[in-house]
């Protein structure tokens, strides 16, 4: 016999998705997973948002692999971080195992593999019991949804919703090559420090990464980056509209990708920011209280394949005491516990490497707590 869709409204009320903000306490998560990582092929949407000093990096090995002893590693920290969940009560899901090295294409391109199914956070929002899976803007993440989609039936067959942004041509007209060219000289202009013509990405098509999404309760945050567009932006608004606000923001970071190592909540009523890239609060959040994320502990010459060291402060609220933060943020720890948290500290320093902190390696499709609406207007 072969499994039916379950009926609504029913079932949507006993959904298994049911997740409106980062910090009610955590019951359902999904976990990625590093086996079968390769290394995407160059390409300017890459230049545009990994390290400068990983450039050549890519340029020599796209579509090969990465250090096996670094891949092992980072297993082992995925691992250990899987089990504190498990022993805290939380069901995880991982997702099916995938060969990222194997090439694909369309039509218009072609690609010497993907990257990896490490970080749900990237494609998919949780919007209360609705899963929304995203476009993603580089073509070596053109299948990245797809390592999840048996988990994503399974909910949708449990009384979830499940819908996916248009799927993107990313042709040429997608991609702007001479972004770079168009970035003001000297540090970002706070009053303008992201000007479209020096993104990566055209307004050619919707396209949109989860990762620069931020719920907060009725009112979600997004902010414009290398691969996610206004375009993009405003698909999301309308499709949410009537449940969700959706609200654009801008930091000052005149290269960004993922609002998760910029501007993170804790709890109602605090933030913990970025200072290099959050000068001032945007208008809504004002009263709220502000945590300033201390320098990182990643050394300064450790390989970095995908983002800056700031993604030390990619944390994970477990719920609004208890909070995960990597093992050698010392600093981090120290101002968490200082401030009233539970700072439950958990290596992931390998894991960083590629690209990710804990809020990236997980997508809570389920925390125990309602709607809510945390802005007066």
């Amino acid at each position: 016999m072969t499994d039916t869709v379950a009926d609504a409204p029913a079932a949507r009320a006993a959904s298994p998705v049911r997740s409106y903000n980062e910090w009610d306490p955590l019951e359902e998560v999904i976990v990625g997973a590093i086996d079968g990582v390769a290394v995407p092929p160059w390409h300017p949407a890459i230049e545009a948002t990994v390290p400068p000093e990983a450039w050549e990096f890519y340029r020599r090995n796209g579509g090969g692999a990465f250090p096996q002893e670094q891949i092992e590693k980072a297993r082992e920290e995925l691992e250990g971080f899987v089990e504190i969940l498990e022993g805290e009560g939380v069901t995880v899901r991982r997702p099916d195992p995938v060969d990222q090295s194997r090439p694909f294409g369309t039509p218009d391109w072609s690609s010497t593999g993907g990257s990896s199914h490490t970080f749900p956070r990237d494609i998919a929002l949780v919007a209360g019991d609705r899963i929304v899976e995203a476009t993603m803007g580089w073509r070596s993440y053109y299948f990245a949804t797809h390592p999840f989609r048996t988990i994503f039936k399974d909910y949708f067959r449990r009384g979830a919703r499940w819908v996916a942004a248009p799927k993107p041509e990313l042709t040429d007209a997608s991609y702007n090559p001479d972004y770079a060219a168009a970035k003001p000289d000297g540090p970002p202009d706070p009053d303008d420090p992201f000007p479209p013509e020096a993104s990566v990405i055209t307004e050619f098509e919707p396209l949109v990464d989860a990762g620069d999404f931020m719920r907060f309760g009725r009112d979600i945050l997004v902010q414009r980056s290398h691969v996610t567009n206004r375009f993009g932006i405003e698909w999301m608004r309308r499709l949410l509209e009537g449940e969700f606000r959706v609200h654009e923001v801008t930091f000052v970071d005149d290269h960004p990708m993922h609002m998760n190592a910029t501007f993170v909540p804790l709890r109602p009523g605090r933030v913990l920011i970025n200072p290099e890239r959050v000068r001032e609060l945007p208008e809504m959040f004002a009263g709220w209280d502000v945590l300033v994320c201390p320098e990182p502990a990643i050394p300064a010459d450790q390989p970095m394949y995908f983002c800056s060291r700031w993604i030390a402060m990619n944390t994970l609220m477990l719920d609004q005491e208890r909070i995960f933060v990597e093992a050698q943020e010392t600093e981090l720890l120290r101002l968490l516990d200082k401030e009233g948290f539970t700072p439950i500290p958990v290596p992931f320093r390998t894991v960083n490497t590629f690209g990710g902190g804990f809020h990236c390696a997980t997508l809570d499709v389920r925390r125990r707590g309602e709607l809510e609406d945390y802005f007066t207007s």
